[in-house]
């Protein structure tokens, strides 16, 4: 299996730390987010490559920090070509630009690169395994407001998704999904033929959201709290009260 890291956004609320510097490579507790994520999942012993997909803004930074990692012979970083939030191709654009670019094949996990987490994905890829599907996480989310700007779901008892919408209306429970995935051989070499019939560029669970319409997709409760840095603020509250992961 690879693990794909969706890293080209630009994090313009966080100027001006970000401003020369991508979000997945600010330092909280003495390592970056980036480093947070890829030394707990490699403890799992099931990912092979790390792909972290840029913008040309920032290929730079991630291709220095990439060569003096410990796994930069395991970490590839991939450059979208866009320079602007505007021009940006979007989060399940980037997926199949990197699956193109590399010619990815197989199980493929997908994350979000600026995530800070008090628990360990290992959790995530060994309920993958029990499951045999693509999956997903989900958590709950009690403010119906931000329901309406999230990927809201609906689960049966097998945790088999039932229904799944980016940033509806109505929403249609308080089960919202953080963008952490995993998805069968099969399941991801649909997402080129799902961007051409119907499936959503931007937000990256829109995929999910598709495949959970065609085939079967499940849901893992999410095991403990994530830390979504989106402003300044946010950013120096996980710096001071982050504790590091629970395994």
């Amino acid at each position: 299996m690879n693990c794909l890291i969706l890293a080209a956004g630009y994090a313009t609320r966080l100027y001006p730390l970000t401003e020369n510097m991508p979000k997945p490579l600010l330092e909280v507790k003495g390592k970056t987010i980036l480093d947070w994520l890829i030394d707990d999942i490699d403890s799992s012993e099931m990912i092979e490559k790390y792909i972290v997909v840029s913008n040309a803004k920032f290929a730079d930074n991630f291709e220095a920090w990439a060569k003096n990692h410990s796994k930069s012979d395991r970490i590839v970083v991939v450059n979208d070509g866009t320079y602007t939030n505007e021009t940006r191709l979007g989060a399940v654009a980037d997926i199949l630009f990197a699956k193109n670019e590399l010619s990815l094949e197989g199980e493929l996990m997908v994350i979000a690169g600026d995530n800070v987490l008090d628990f360990s994905l290992c959790r995530f890829l060994e309920y993958y395994k029990t499951k045999k599907c693509s999956c997903l996480m989900r958590y709950f989310e009690p403010r119906g407001e931000v329901c309406k700007k999230s990927g809201v779901i609906t689960f049966d008892e097998n945790d088999k998704i039932t229904s799944m919408e980016e940033k509806p209306e109505n929403p249609k429970s308080n089960w919202l999904t953080p963008p952490f995935y995993i998805y069968t051989a099969e399941d991801i070499e649909k997402v080129g033929y799902a961007l051409e019939n119907g499936c959503h560029k931007d937000a990256p669970g829109s995929f999910a959201a598709w495949l959970s319409k065609e085939t079967r997709v499940c849901a893992m409760e999410m095991p403990g709290k994530r830390y979504d840095i989106g402003n300044l603020e946010s950013y120096k509250n996980v710096c001071e009260t982050y504790n590091g992961i629970e395994r």
